[in-house]
């Protein structure tokens, strides 16, 4: 069953649209990409999801229900643009944001301590947050996105100001929260990064949806025949025609075969002219390169 599925979504400001009739849906426990160009509509969506505005049109369903104004308490949003108050300590503010989202003062307390303790950031209990780097702010905008424990979480450029060691920590998080069923949605422009972490994704361009699906599966389907080869010895003069070859390095290549052939026609070549082949890949595309593709295609369409 999806946490959240999106029929038809459109929104627009005064003569500009900014989402235009989107679907597509999130089952539970996935960690899905929102991806898209600056400017494609992500925020406006971001804002329908978490009702801080509202669609124009379209339906929005949330764990099987209406989406409504006491949603918002199931749900966790870290913004690209951070919004915590400079000059308030980070426990008195942990406190103000779990309280927001209905938890008990004893509760609140309970979980922010423990959250404290596993960032291994205890003694930041009466730091003011202006006295705090930028990447140190991130950890708290983390914490207080998950202390109420919701069913979905948004996190919009959740690595940004972050160091390796601290973003490496925080994908830990992420991926100990979802194996204990929360569901994500995750936005960034960080291509690898969604490689990385998502498992289904949504491209948005112009206010559209233009592809969505697993990303093993669009890798597959963008495919172009390529492949990665390294041999020891003399390459023979012989890749041409069918197969369009390019060195990659010292004894290595990466070859195109074309239409009507296929792997297994070029490694009777090779193995025929006595090429001895250490490695033999099939080079799948990035997704920032189906992403680059995909939204030129659409602006030059």
């Amino acid at each position: 069953m999806p946490i959240l599925e999106l029929d038809g979504v459109t929104k627009a400001y005064k003569d500009q649209v900014a989402v235009d009739h989107v679907t597509f849906d999130i089952q539970k426990g996935s960690i899905f990409g929102l991806l898209g160009p600056n400017g494609a509509g992500k925020t406006s969506l971001i804002r329908i999801i978490t009702t801080i505005t509202g669609a124009d049109d379209g339906k929005v369903i949330f764990d099987g229900e209406p989406l409504s104004s006491h949603h918002p308490e199931q749900i966790g949003y870290l913004p690209e643009e951070r919004g915590l108050y400079k000059k308030m300590k980070v426990g008195e503010q942990l406190l103000y944001f779990a309280q927001l989202k209905g938890l008990s003062r004893p509760d609140a307390l309970k979980r922010i301590k423990g959250l404290l303790g596993r960032f291994e950031i205890g003694d930041w209990w009466d730091k003011k947050i202006e006295e705090l780097s930028k990447g140190m702010q991130q950890k708290i905008q983390f914490i207080a996105t998950i202390v109420h424990e919701p069913k979905l979480i948004i996190l919009d450029e959740p690595f940004t100001g972050l160091d390796p060691i601290n973003t490496n920590l925080i994908k830990s998080e992420i991926r100990k929260l979802n194996q204990n069923g929360t569901s994500i949605i995750f936005s960034t422009h960080r291509m690898e990064q969604v490689e990385e972490i998502c498992e289904d994704i949504v491209l948005i361009n112009k206010g559209k949806n233009v592809l969505e699906g697993r990303v093993a599966d669009i890798k597959e389907k963008f495919k172009e025949n390529v492949f990665h080869l390294e041999y020891e010895g003399q390459l023979p003069d012989i890749l041409n025609g069918d197969f369009h070859a390019e060195r990659f390095g010292e004894q290595a290549l990466r070859v195109r075969i074309e239409e009507g052939k296929n792997a297994n026609d070029l490694l009777s070549v090779l193995i025929k002219h006595d090429l001895a082949i250490k490695s033999f890949r099939e080079v799948l595309p990035s997704l920032n390169e189906i992403f680059i593709k995909q939204v030129e295609t659409i602006e030059h369409a």
